[in-house]
C-alpha cells in the first residue's frame, strides 16, 4: 500500500562484456495471490554505462506513471564462473591446499566479508516433463545463491539432459539456500517451467 515503496535490495548479474545486453526492468502490484497488474517497464543499456563507478539512475517507468531510481555498477567481477568439468576449478591438489590454508582458524578473522565460496557441478538431469507437441523439451538449467544467478546452455530436442558444467559462487551468507531450477526454452516466449530443488547451504 505505498505509491513511492523503497526496496534497497542488491542484485548481481554476471555479464560478459562481447555481449550486448540490455537490462529489463519490470514494476509489478499485487492485489492479492492471484491477480497481478504491471504498473511499467525501463530498460538500460549495459554498455553504455560508464565501467568500474556506481551509476545512479532515475528511469522513467514507459507508457505509465512513476519512475524507477536504482545505483547500478559494472565492475569486473571475482569469485563467479562457470567452466567445463574437465578445467574444473579446485581440481588441481596444490590450489586445494592453498584454498585451506585460506579458510583454516587462525585465518578465519582476516576479511570477515571473506565467507568462503560454493562450487556446484551440474551434470544431468533425468526423465523430464515433454514441454513440446513433439514430446520432447529444450531444458536449461538456473542456480541462484542469494541474488546471484548463473545458467547452463539449453539442450534441444531432450528429456534426459547432460550439461556437464561447474558453477563458482562466492558465499555472502551462510543462510542461504541454493535454488536449481529446470526450464523449457521457448523461444520467444517465457521459458516453461519443468522443476526445481532447494538445498540450504548449513546442509551442506
Amino acid at each position: 500500500k505505498s505509491a513511492n515503496p523503497q526496496w534497497r535490495e542488491q542484485f548481481d548479474f554476471h555479464y560478459f562484456s562481447d555481449r550486448k545486453d540490455m537490462l529489463d526492468i519490470e514494476v509489478w502490484r499485487k492485489d492479492n495471490r492471484k491477480h497481478e497488474e504491471l504498473l511499467g517497464t525501463c530498460h538500460v543499456d549495459i554498455a553504455a554505462l560508464p565501467a568500474k563507478q556506481t551509476n545512479c539512475l532515475e528511469l522513467p517507468l514507459e507508457k505509465h506513471p512513476g519512475s524507477l531510481l536504482m545505483l547500478i555498477a559494472v565492475a569486473p567481477c571475482s569469485g563467479v564462473s562457470i567452466s567445463d568439468l574437465c578445467v574444473c576449478p579446485l581440481g588441481d591438489l596444490s590450489e586445494r591446499q592453498q584454498i585451506a590454508q585460506r579458510y583454516c582458524i587462525k585465518n578465519s578473522f582476516r576479511d570477515m566479508k571473506d565467507i568462503g565460496f560454493l562450487q556446484v557441478k551440474v551434470l544431468k538431469a533425468v526423465d523430464l516433463m515433454a514441454a513440446d507437441f513433439s514430446g520432447k523439451s529444450d531444458p536449461f538449467c538456473v542456480l541462484e545463491l542469494g541474488n546471484d544467478m548463473l545458467q547452463t546452455h539449453t539442450v534441444y530436442k531432450n528429456l534426459n539432459p547432460e550439461w556437464n558444467k561447474v558453477f563458482t559462487f562466492p558465499i555472502k551468507d551462510i543462510h542461504d539456500v541454493l535454488e536449481v531450477t529446470v526450464f523449457d526454452e521457448d523461444g520467444d516466449k517465457p521459458p516453461d517451467f519443468l522443476g526445481k530443488v532447494a538445498i540450504p547451504l548449513l546442509s551442506v
